[in-house]
């Protein structure tokens, strides 16, 4: 299947296996570090192992929320699966707040009785057995909330409409994330007895999407959820003729005392096995669905790259290190693992995480100073036989799991993935094997291996890179 779809890669790979140019055939053959990335990057382009990999998660472990058995079930493929790739693997385990769904419904009590389509936010409280029944406040955007007078809101239900932006790079995710992270908390301070907002997704359908509220502490903590979009418009439509009453009944759970697991592969280096480039995707999803997107095809993509590079012949110089989070929705993983690995956060050289899905790779970002290096020139010479390209800019951030690692001073490489339909499906129902295409999730394996590979091969000292680069 990943030779048929894959072809459009794989040919001009093969002319520039070196990473250097259509070289002469006996150059393309010689052992450099170019040449070892370009033959990884073909193996992860014409194997369908990742493709399998995603398809066994989904189907045979399903929707995986963080602290169930589920997510233990999860774990412990997982390590089967990293230690049949040739990886030595162990478990982390961790404690964490569970949280499960119950019961999500609503509904239009009047002018227009009508049903509701919803789903709880993550962390979200529980309404009373029976539900809340208020008035419905519709603010068409959230600095309109943002705005609204304390007490305001004294018994009823505000509810945010604002649109999400459509955008290749997620940009529109991060601009719209208060409405849902911030939201109730900044509606409770208004005197509001529960929150909704329209779902921060850039689809049509009417299928919600869920995801993780803060609370803050000393502000009430009122239930709170999302709304499938064209409900969203239509609650929108009705208020702005009039008063709408709407009944909201929300039975979530949670277990203060269960435990997630993070599942960690490793390929020793030979020369410095007590340096590490770490390359990671979170296990945990959502309910909804089954995780596809979000972020099972993650974890093929970095199991795939361990598989690959543990198959070496010979081991890069640095230690690769495939880490697989738990909790990541629930906000629990990157605390959790940065406060366990803190005391060898020195000894990370390079950490990355791939948590956008399945579609193509069309850039990459290094750590500071880097792209100007030796190593930033080979990626940069490598990188358009597999329809990429090198970004100088530096990468400032590499995702949620590692984002404690960043603050302890470890550099990040970034990879960017065409996010542009991403939304449509992300932390809904529609989050499912069938929404993945082979071929780009292989050219993201492709691309991964290539720079894991470059990256604990080189010699390269990215913090002293950094410090001596322009700030």
């Amino acid at each position: 299947m990943i030779d048929r779809t894959a072809r459009w890669l794989v040919a001009p790979l093969l002319l520039c296996a070196s990473g250097l140019g259509p070289l002469a055939a006996a150059a393309a053959t010689a052992e450099t570090p170019a040449s070892v990335a370009a033959g990884l990057a073909h193996t992860a382009l014409t194997d369908d192992w990742g493709y399998r990999f995603l398809q066994s998660l989904t189907t045979e472990i399903g929707p995986r929320l963080a602290g169930t058995e589920a997510e233990v079930r999860a774990a412990e493929w997982a390590e089967a699966k990293l230690e049949a790739a040739g990886m030595e693997v162990h478990l982390e385990k961790f404690p964490m707040t569970a949280w499960e769904r119950g019961i999500e419904t609503a509904a239009i009590v009047k002018p227009a009785p009508q049903r509701l389509v919803l789903t709880t936010l993550g962390g979200s409280v529980a309404t009373p057995p029976a539900g809340i029944e208020g008035e419905a406040v519709v603010f068409r955007t959230y600095g309109a909330l943002l705005a609204a007078a304390p007490g305001s809101l004294a018994g009823k239900i505000a509810v945010v409409t604002e649109h999400m932006v459509r955008t290749e790079s997620g940009a529109g995710y991060g601009a719209a994330n208060p409405i849902r992270r911030a939201g109730p908390a900044e509606a409770a301070r208004r005197g509001a007895v529960a929150y909704l907002h329209r779902s921060l997704g850039t689809d049509n359908h009417r299928l919600p999407h869920t995801g993780a509220l803060d609370y803050v502490e000393g502000v009430a903590r009122i239930p709170a959820a999302a709304l499938a979009n064209p409900d969203a418009d239509q609650l929108e439509r009705l208020a702005a003729l009039g008063p709408v009453t709407v009944h909201v009944t929300l039975t979530p759970s949670e277990n203060p005392s269960a435990q997630s697991i993070t599942v960690v592969g490793e390929i020793k280096g030979r020369e410095k096995p007590d340096e590490i480039v770490l390359i990671g995707a979170h296990l945990d999803s959502w309910d909804l669905g089954t995780g596809a997107i979000d972020d099972g095809a993650g974890d093929a993509i970095v199991s795939e790259v361990g598989k690959l590079i543990a198959a070496l012949p010979r081991h890069p110089r640095r230690t690769v290190r495939v880490v697989l989070f738990g909790a990541e929705e629930l906000d629990f993983s990157g605390p959790a693992y940065a406060k366990a690995h803190i005391e060898e956060a020195s000894r990370i050289v390079a950490a990355g995480e791939t948590d956008f899905g399945a579609r193509k790779v069309y850039a990459v970002q290094l750590p500071l100073g880097a792209a100007e290096s030796s190593f930033g020139q080979t990626v940069g010479q490598i990188l358009p036989s597999l329809n990429a390209l090198l970004n100088h800019e530096p990468a400032r951030r590499g995702g949620s799991d590692i984002e404690g690692l960043r603050l302890a001073g470890v550099p990040m490489l970034s990879l960017s993935q065409n996010g542009m339909d991403y939304f449509d499906i992300h932390h809904s129902a529609d989050d499912t094997f069938d929404k993945v295409d082979p071929a780009e999730l292989a050219q993201d394996a492709a691309v991964w291996a290539a720079i894991t590979y470059l990256t604990a091969e080189t010699e390269v000292d990215f913090r002293a890179v950094a410090k001596a680069a322009p700030q």
